[in-house]
């Protein structure tokens, strides 16, 4: 898991992603901290870097896998390996 937020370097006002995007790229990519820009002193936008988007997104959606997959256990849905066996077309 990344670092936790450093408000004195990870929130910039707008106009500083203005004048030198590849400072604000360089520093999400060496930190692996998103970036919070903001306008008039409020959040408008997060900059990450595509690998840890990206990771964070994958890890979301095994989550929500897991999260699923107990529900319907929860709920009586489960199947035997069997018959998952069975319906992959897979010998027992």
């Amino acid at each position: 898991m990344p670092p936790g937020v450093k408000y004195s370097e990870d929130v910039i006002p707008i106009s500083d992603l203005k004048i030198n995007p590849r400072r604000i790229i360089d520093q999400v990519d060496k930190t692996h901290r998103p970036v919070l820009v903001t306008s008039r002193g409020r959040g408008v936008a997060i900059v990450e870097a595509l690998k840890d988007y990206e990771a964070k997104a994958e890890e979301q959606a095994f989550l929500r896998g897991v999260v699923r997959g107990l529900m319907d256990i929860e709920e009586g849905k489960e199947i035997s390996l069997a018959d998952v066996k069975k319906h992959l077309g897979m010998s027992a």
